[in-house]
């Protein structure tokens, strides 16, 4: 397999995709975000915390609340969940896909602070790579490390269900994938059949149904909702279970 090496220019080259695929590596962004915290590097803090500070967790799910408009917290923390689950995979699946390595996204080397507006703000301070081979590597630092604690977090602190997170997780990873299609220089690696292996395996595999539809992206629905609905003014999205299947995406 062909692959580059994984260094601070090419995460700057895989940020250039869109704000869920960025990710600032080096020495500490020094703008953006909101969070102050004290005894915290300029609002970022190990993702660590978010995973087992309730109180992080919670005052990040009245911030999306407040923006949802909804009281709801159960509302805004599948929101939350979905949008940090979109960020690691997009990170991980682009570069995995344009260079053929996966970076080391543990959580204790991947620091985060709530933005004004948009996705968490991610910082990586080194470079570093898991597995070689980008499945296991997928797998291991995306769906293990982080997405497992993540998940026991969110559940714990707003009664989020199981069957939501996992949903959640695989229609942030086909969103992910559709973007890199769309957008994405020439990929070292196909996506789709590296997107197909993440449906079939733990903890993704029976999260929903999935078809290939060449030359594009895979169409997906989901077995669950995000409940995003409920926002004022909102729909279902497209890979919802609720939708009719002939609205299937």
């Amino acid at each position: 397999m062909v692959t580059t090496a994984l260094t601070r220019d090419a995460l700057a080259r895989v940020s250039t995709i869109g704000p869920y695929f960025a990710l600032a590596t080096g020495p500490r962004p020094d703008v953006g975000g909101t969070s102050r915290a004290e005894g915290s590097a300029g609002g970022f803090r190990p993702l660590t915390d978010l995973y087992t500070d309730a109180g992080a967790l919670e005052e990040c799910i009245r911030t999306v609340s407040g923006r949802l408009r909804t009281d709801q917290p159960r509302v805004a923390a599948s929101t939350l969940h979905l949008g940090t689950a979109s960020r690691l995979w997009s990170v991980a699946l682009g570069c995995a896909t344009l260079t053929g390595r996966v970076p080391d996204l543990a959580p204790d080397r991947l620091w985060w602070r709530p933005p004004a507006s948009g996705p968490l703000d991610l910082w990586l301070p080194d470079v570093k790579e898991v597995d070689p081979e980008p499945l296991p590597a997928l797998l291991h630092t995306v769906a293990v490390q982080n997405l497992a604690p993540w998940a026991d977090a969110v559940r714990h602190v707003a009664g989020v269900s199981p069957h939501t997170l996992r949903g959640n997780a695989a229609s942030a990873l086909i969103g992910a994938h559709r973007v890199l299609l769309a957008r994405a220089p020439g990929p070292f690696l196909p996506v789709v059949p590296l997107v197909r292996a993440l449906l079939d395996r733990p903890p993704l595999a029976g999260a929903g149904a999935y078809r290939t539809i060449p030359p594009g992206p895979l169409a997906f629905r989901r077995r669950s909702c995000c409940l995003y609905y409920r926002v004022p003014g909102a729909g279902t999205c497209g890979d919802c279970v609720l939708n009719p299947k002939e609205k299937t995406s």
